[in-house]
């Protein structure tokens, strides 16, 4: 039992997480499943749940499918793949009403453990691997959402941002994984590696309802039908990165603003006690409407169009994005590294520790009203093995002084400077 209310065992080679609770109507379910961020497996890890949505061994059309979840009183059911520090995670999720609100003969928990049970691990197939109409249309379903970041050039800047400050690293990956790759990935590939992925792979699985941990613990072991009982974990293999030299990256495209991006080391990541003070740097400096960044580098001097920062606790990395005139590229990384000196020399006003603070509170008080994302802030720490609750998190950035601040700025460093211009020679 851990002080989120969350309790933890283990089934059929996976950890389980439970909130029994009365809060909710629905049960809340989701499963993560982690890998190492590899060159060799990003795209095809990235393709596997888009395929295995389509259909499973009883529902094998995509319209039987729908109609099954229409049937459990319209349960919702959705993934999403990401990466968290050096790990690709896919997580699947399902949303299902509580028993008790509707006149249903058999268990909604059970019949959706049923369904997420047979989409993991009984996928719709034909001749023994999967079927080729389905990887056909899903190779391009991903290589579209691929080329959907090309076009959104903000997106496409931090992106190439990361990739060069990070290009000897597997965090530079996408977790969507690489075009080039796609077609390579016929229904026979993709199936071993569907195989060799959901062996591999790091399964936590979340419960949020009215059962207990005893029922899903079950429920598990009958519809995962995984013959194992070794459990993995996330070994946190994090070692800081030593800045030597800031590199400046220039790339040309046809774009009539140019992207200012700028990546930052620190060696503070989740697990450490003084994670709170990066939250807090990362919220004076830009992560909100009051931070730095916006007032001095939009509002001031009106030199960009849009200026924010962001903080990758699992990775120990910050990132700055602005959208700027090209040819205030200068004036921008002037006023930009100015922000960072101020942070560094502790200049930080009690107005912009109360905002920052209020900030930060809002968005951990609203995790106790969503099911999801208090699955979301536990899985946190299962990534990085450390307990702490929203509570103790709370406490720590209010207690979180400019002198705080001002030592979690001195982890900061500058290590890329990524600039996207425009082709034309002004």
């Amino acid at each position: 039992m851990n002080n989120n209310g969350f309790q933890h065992g283990n089934a059929a080679g996976m950890r389980i997480h439970v909130l029994p609770t009365k809060a909710f109507k629905t049960f809340a379910i989701s499963l993560y499943a982690g890998v190492p961020l590899a060159e060799e497996t990003v795209t095809s890890t990235a393709l596997v749940p888009f395929v295995l949505r389509r259909g499973t061994a009883s529902y094998p059309e995509t319209t039987q499918f729908r109609e099954r979840l229409e049937e459990l009183y319209g349960a919702g059911f959705g993934f999403d793949v990401y990466k968290r520090g050096d790990h690709q995670i896919v997580q699947f999720r399902m949303d299902t009403i509580n028993d008790s609100f509707v006149q249903s003969k058999e268990s909604l928990l059970g019949e959706s453990f049923a369904f997420l049970g047979e989409v993991l691990t009984r996928p719709a197939l034909e001749n023994g691997i999967f079927r080729s109409s389905y990887v056909a249309t899903e190779r391009e379903t991903v290589r579209k959402k691929l080329e959907s970041i090309v076009n959104d050039k903000i997106r496409y800047a931090a992106e190439r941002c990361i990739e060069e400050m990070c290009k000897n690293e597997p965090y530079r990956l996408h977790p969507l994984g690489q075009r080039a790759d796609l077609d390579a990935l016929t229904p026979e590939k993709l199936y071993q590696s569907y195989n060799s992925w959901l062996d591999g792979a790091i399964l936590d699985l979340y419960v949020v309802g009215d059962t207990t941990p005893e029922e899903v613990e079950k429920l598990v072991k009958r519809h995962f039908g995984r013959n194992t009982s070794e459990t993995k974990d996330y070994t946190s293999r994090f070692s800081p990165v030593t800045v030597t030299e800031v590199r400046t990256v220039e790339e040309k495209l046809d774009v009539s603003q140019g992207k200012l991006n700028m990546g930052l080391r620190t060696s503070i990541t989740y697990k450490d006690d003084s994670y709170a003070t990066a939250l807090m740097y990362n919220g004076i400096l830009g992560g909100y409407p009051h931070s730095k960044l916006f007032v001095n580098v939009r509002e001031k001097e009106s030199l960009a169009y849009y200026a924010s920062s962001r903080y990758d606790g699992h990775k120990g990395i910050g990132t700055i994005q602005s959208g700027i005139e090209v040819q205030n590229y200068g004036k921008a990384v002037d006023i930009i590294t100015k922000q960072l000196e101020e942070m560094k020399a502790g200049r930080i006003s009690d107005l912009e520790l109360s905002q920052t603070k209020a900030m930060i509170r809002n968005l951990l008080s609203e995790i106790q009203d969503s099911a999801f994302e208090m699955i979301s802030f536990d899985f946190n720490r299962q990534l990085s093995g450390k307990d702490r609750s929203t509570q103790e998190l709370m406490d720590q950035v209010e207690g979180t002084g400019a002198e705080d601040v001002k030592a979690a700025a001195d982890t900061f460093r500058l290590d890329t400077i990524y600039f996207l211009t425009g082709q034309k020679e002004e």
